[in-house]
């Protein structure tokens, strides 16, 4: 007499479909994400209530922290190099905005110094960071 008897397979999960999909998925991640080197400042923005969104459009940026220390783009210089560094900046891209950012506690004496720089090298697209 046959009996009627069925294989019982043991049920398995094929992960290569799921390897597959997360693959695609960090490829996308990986081609989709901006990577921008973040300079580290001890800088504490003076406050304002009805500032806007700064953004940052590869704009140039001037910072200058507590201490009267002036960074263009991230590198430490001198005042009197700021038109120097400008003028560098001058043919190509005096259209893009100028951000200027200050500590709080830096005198007005330095930032305006610094925008009459901008504005005598054409740079007329100043904008002041701030929280």
């Amino acid at each position: 007499m046959l009996t009627n008897s069925r294989i019982v397979k043991k049920p398995t999960i094929n992960i290569i479909p799921l390897v597959d999909v997360l693959t695609v998925l960090l490829f996308f991640f990986l081609v989709t994400m901006e990577f921008k080197s973040l300079y580290v400042m001890n800088i504490t923005l003076p406050e304002i209530e009805t500032a806007g969104k700064n953004i940052s459009n590869n704009s140039l940026y001037i910072a200058v922290d507590a201490d009267g220390k002036i960074y263009f783009n991230g590198s430490l210089i001198e005042k009197n190099q700021i038109v120097d560094s400008l003028k560098v900046f001058k043919g190509f891209s005096n259209q893009r905005d100028l951000l200027i950012i200050a500590d709080e506690n830096t005198e007005l004496k330095i930032i305006t110094e610094i925008m009459d720089f901008c504005r005598m090298n054409d740079f007329d697209k100043i904008r002041i960071q701030s929280r």
